[in-house]
C-alpha cells in the first residue's frame, strides 16, 4: 500500500513524466479519456494520495477525490512518487493497463470533477447520512430510485454490471442479469456476456469501476438503447458521461478528507455516509 504523507512541490517534477502516447488517437474509445483529462486546469497540483488495500484518495490543491482500488492488469511502470505533479498529468494513469495505477488516475479525475462548486450548478442532490437500527448508514440506492420506473415497465429486462449489494431485490420486479467478473453467487453471469445481454436491456447499471478497468467506453456503447445509470464512488462525476447516453450519475463527494485518509490508510472506519457524501447528478432534460 503506497501512502506519502508529506506534501511535495514541483521541484524536479520534469523527471517524473507519465506518458501513454498510444492512447491519443480522435477516433478510438481513448476519447473518453482524453475528453475527461483535457477539461482539467494546468495549474493544478497533487499535495498526497493513497493506494489503499480497498479503496484510493488523490488530494490535490482543489480538493480530494477517490476511486476503488482494482488491482491486476499489466505491469505497473510509473512508480515515483505523484506528489508535485500536475494532477492533470496524474490523471493519465486512468488510461494505463496496470489497474492500480488506473485506480489513481481515476481517484485524479474526481478530485477535480467530483466538487460540490462544479456539481451543484447542474443540480446535484446529495444522501444526508442517517444512522439505522443495525448500527450501518444509509446512503443513496439508485436501485430503489429507480424502482418504480422499473416496475411499471412490463417485462423490464434490467442488467446490472458488477455485483452490487442487495442486487438480487431486483429480481422481484424484473428480469434481472448480474454481470460479474469473479461470479460468487448464483445470480451471476460473467461479464463477456455484456456483448449478449446489454443491447436488449431496458435499464443498464454500470459500475465505475468500469472505468478503471477500460471497459466502460464499450459497455456504453452495447446500452445505447437502454436507460443507463453509472453507480459508485469510482463514478467519474463528469456531465459529460451525459454525451455517452448515461442519464445519471449516481458517486460522491468527499465529505470528510480526514475519515477518507483514516479509511483508506487503516482499511476500516466508515468511507460511506460518513467520509463520503452518496451524490447523484440527473442528465438535463432537452
Amino acid at each position: 500500500m503506497a501512502c506519502p504523507t508529506s506534501i511535495r512541490t514541483a521541484e524536479n517534477a520534469g523527471e517524473r513524466i507519465i506518458s501513454l502516447p498510444e492512447t491519443h488517437g480522435r477516433d478510438t474509445p481513448w476519447k473518453f479519456y482524453n475528453h475527461l483529462i483535457g477539461k482539467m486546469p494546468d495549474d493544478v497540483y497533487v499535495r498526497d494520495y493513497c493506494l489503499g488495500t480497498h479503496w484510493s484518495y488523490m488530494e490535490a490543491d482543489c480538493g480530494m477525490g477517490v476511486s476503488f482500488t482494482c488491482k491486476g492488469g499489466g505491469r505497473r511502470t510509473h512508480n515515483f512518487d505523484l506528489r508535485g505533479l500536475r494532477l492533470k498529468d496524474v490523471a493519465e494513469l486512468s488510461k494505463s493497463w496496470n489497474f492500480e495505477e488506473a485506480s489513481l488516475g481515476v481517484a485524479a479525475l474526481n478530485a477535480w470533477y467530483a466538487r460540490p462548486v462544479l456539481l451543484n450548478p447542474l443540480g446535484a442532490h446529495y444522501d444526508e447520512p442517517i444512522e439505522l437500527p443495525d448500527g450501518t448508514t444509509r446512503k443513496i440506492d439508485a436501485f430503489e430510485m429507480y424502482r418504480p420506473r422499473i416496475s411499471a415497465h412490463e417485462n423490464a429486462r434490467v442488467t446490472v454490471v458488477g455485483h452490487f449489494p442487495n442486487v438480487a431485490k431486483i429480481g422481484e420486479y424484473a428480469k434481472l442479469t448480474v454481470l460479474e467478473r469473479n461470479c460468487t453467487s448464483p445470480i451471476d453471469t460473467p461479464d463477456p456476456a455484456c456483448e449478449y445481454v446489454l443491447p436488449a436491456s431496458d435499464y443498464a447499471f454500470i459500475t465505475g469501476v468500469t472505468i478503471i478497468n477500460k471497459t466502460a467506453p464499450r459497455l456504453l456503447e452495447l446500452a445505447k438503447n437502454a436507460t443507463t445509470v453509472f453507480v459508485g464512488p469510482s463514478v467519474v462525476m463528469s456531465p459529460f458521461l451525459f454525451d455517452w447516453g448515461v442519464e445519471m450519475l449516481a458517486g460522491s463527494v468527499v465529505g470528510d478528507p480526514e475519515k477518507v485518509r483514516f479509511a483508506v490508510k487503516a482499511g476500516s472506519g466508515r468511507l460511506f455516509g460518513e467520509a463520503l457524501q452518496m451524490c447523484t447528478v440527473m442528465r438535463p432534460e432537452k
